[in-house]
């Protein structure tokens, strides 16, 4: 078997260093190919993402009042305080004994020995009043207190705001009417508490 020269194994190894070159780009041709598909899907999915999301928030409505709303509340929960106060002072007055020029409790040897029956329970149902007067003013307390601390309209139960039409109706509403009569969320309540759990889920 004859012997190859020097020339021949050189040609062998240069050829040899060719192939593992061209194997080596093919190689990074190829890894390259594939970042590039991969970083593609990854923009379409994070593309994807954000739409579905912007959706979701469209769909979802604002989070919050703006500040120009918020005052509009304000204005209208000031009149109503101011509004049951006044009721609250006439219906104080209305109990006031006017023999002592003090107010008469519910339970007191007056009220118990009334000579009308009808005048007892009109004087009950002044009590009723005025402690229902005074709990919505301890409320609205509350919702002024909400509105400082820009908070004021945002449902408790799945945190999307409350209709306007409700709270001007309803100034101390905390949930939305659905939730009020039926103890269950809106429908864009579900949602929400669907998207909120998922992300905690996630997180």
């Amino acid at each position: 078997m004859a012997k190859k020269g020097p020339k021949s194994i050189a040609k062998s190894t240069i050829e040899l260093i060719r192939e593992r070159a061209a194997r080596r780009s093919k190689q990074i041709k190829k890894a390259k190919a594939n970042l590039k598909k991969a970083s593609a899907a990854r923009k379409a999915s994070l593309k994807k993402a954000a739409a579905s999301k912007a959706a979701m928030a469209q769909m979802l409505g604002p989070k919050a009042y703006s500040v120009a709303e918020l005052q509009e509340f304000k204005r209208l929960i000031l009149e109503k305080r101011r509004e049951t106060v006044e009721e609250l002072d006439t219906l104080k007055e209305s109990m006031m004994d006017v023999t002592t020029g003090e107010y008469v409790s519910e339970n007191s040897t007056y009220s118990l020995h009334m000579e009308q029956g009808t005048d007892a329970m009109e004087r009950e149902k002044t009590f009723l009043f005025a402690s229902r007067g005074s709990k919505f003013v301890t409320q609205l307390d509350d919702a002024l207190a909400r509105i400082d601390s820009k908070t004021y309209g945002t449902c408790r139960v799945c945190e999307l705001l409350i209709t306007k039409e409700r709270l001007q109706a309803v100034p101390t509403a905390q949930t939305c009417a659905e939730y009020k009569n039926t103890n269950h969320p809106c429908q864009r309540g579900k949602i929400a508490l669907a998207a909120n759990k998922h992300s905690n889920v996630r997180a």
